[in-house]
């Protein structure tokens, strides 16, 4: 009875609140972030943040500080850790809400270019929310490392250190004691202390390192004229002047589309991503439009190669190289080509346009540059989802350590490898990266 009675004694508003302390629970405690350690501490410090009124403290600075252990001091400008790690927190959330949370009454989106997360109804439920039949959370979310959160934050925002290292204390204390008797979330490890092997060989300070977007301009010119480009023609571009007859009125000459410099917006975030890389590697990137690079750029130090050959013509080089190559015969649909199938393996995976699952595949392949003295990292897929999908495996930790430690040489190096990704494509981004299929080059 007096469980009835405090819970009946508690206001609406607080109830609310409550539900959704309880969501956030449910959340990280799913199977879709049970090996998203980091992903689950950022998502409670900044939920227990907003329900507990301090919504305006969540900037990038802090959650640097608070959920990724960098000092309070640092520049995010060069270290970019939270950015990628909130894109794959949005992918990661949408991913629960589609699954296993997809009858709750409400969900958390992070809106894209904010930190602060929002709780709305679920477009998946048909009820409203019962705010009685959801057992109270009296106390903030039990998340990893909440203790050290909260403290980093309020001694951050307030300049009370040691107030809040006693109260710190005093957690900690309380929960040895709690941590016992009640089911918790598993306490987060540090970040990794292992760094991402690719980083060191594609960036250091004696070697150029070009990265190559996508030329998206090429993709509409071939899509408006059903013809295809190889790297002989568009290295003469004459395709670019080639007359594609009458144009009707307010219809816009797939000649004009093809002489922009277009790229796609995917890879301007994965030019981004790989500038902050470089520049943590104390490193510099050069950036060429792929109409501009020559084949000795592609001899001299290393590179990044972004979009399939249908876009990025240059990974034409390489592809004499590679198991898995990407074939557009047919217009909406994009396929993987496996030209060494391997046990079980499908001799092609295909992502149609039409899919009621919206599947879609990602390519990785990192290989010896044309002279064999530096490195390429190709980065492609069959949408800008499936090229995402490629680019998130390589930059989490959590999906590509252990991939690197599995192929990982006798002496700790890395050797040359491919792979295949499958993801599915909501809403623009990929979730949920699986491997398929993968070679190890050398």
């Amino acid at each position: 009875m007096g469980t009835v009675s405090a819970r009946n004694g508690l206001s609406s508003r607080n109830v609310a609140i409550e539900a959704k302390r309880a969501l956030v629970q449910r959340v990280v405690e799913s199977s879709t972030f049970a090996k998203s350690e980091r992903l689950s501490s950022f998502l409670c410090c900044i939920c227990n943040l907003t329900l507990s009124g301090h919504a305006d403290e969540i900037n990038e600075q802090k959650i640097g500080t608070a959920v990724f252990g960098r000092p309070p001091d640092y520049d995010s400008s060069i270290d970019g850790i939270v950015r990628p790690q909130a894109s794959r927190l949005r992918q990661r959330l949408d991913q629960y809400f589609v699954g296993e949370g997809a009858n709750e009454p409400i969900r958390i989106t992070l809106p894209r270019g904010s930190y602060v997360p929002v709780f709305e109804p679920n477009s998946n439920q048909n009820h409203a929310v019962d705010a009685h039949s959801i057992s109270p959370v009296n106390s903030p979310v039990l998340c990893p490392s909440e203790a050290a959160v909260a403290s980093s934050f309020s001694a951050i925002s307030r300049n009370t250190l040691l107030l809040w290292t006693l109260v710190a204390v005093l957690v900690a204390a309380l929960l040895a004691v709690g941590v016992r008797s009640a089911r918790r979330v598993p306490e987060v490890t540090s970040p990794p202390s292992t760094p991402n092997p690719l980083w060191s060989l594609l960036f250091h300070p004696n070697q150029r390192t070009i990265v190559v977007p996508s030329d998206t301009g090429l993709v509409m010119w071939q899509s408006a004229t059903g013809q295809n480009v190889d790297l002989e023609r568009y290295l003469s571009g004459g395709y670019r002047a080639q007359s594609t007859g009458d144009i009707p009125t307010g219809q816009v000459n797939p000649g004009d589309l093809a002489s922009r410099r277009y790229t796609s917006i995917v890879d301007l975030d994965i030019v981004k991503g790989l500038a902050q890389i470089a520049d943590s590697q104390r490193s510099k990137l050069e950036v060429n439009y792929a109409r501009d690079v020559r084949p000795n750029d592609l001899k001299e130090g290393n590179a990044v190669l972004i979009g399939a050959a249908v876009a990025n013509p240059w990974v034409e080089l390489f592809e004499p190289k590679m198991s898995f190559v990407f074939s557009n015969a047919h217009i909406r649909q994009y396929t993987v080509l496996n030209r060494d199938p391997k046990g079980a393996e499908p001799s092609s995976w295909t992502a149609n346009y039409d899919d009621a699952q919206h599947r879609v595949y990602g390519v990785l392949a990192f290989l010896p540059n044309l002279s064999g003295t530096g490195d390429v990292l190709i980065i492609e897929g069959t949408s800008m989802a499936g090229t995402e999908c490629a680019w998130d495996f390589v930059t989490d930790d959590s999906s590509f350590l252990p991939f690197a430690n599995r192929i990982r040489r006798a002496d700790g190096s890395i050797p040359h490898f491919q792979l295949v990704l499958d993801s599915i494509n909501l809403t623009g981004s990929s979730v949920k990266r699986d491997i398929v299929a993968w070679r190890v080059v050398d």
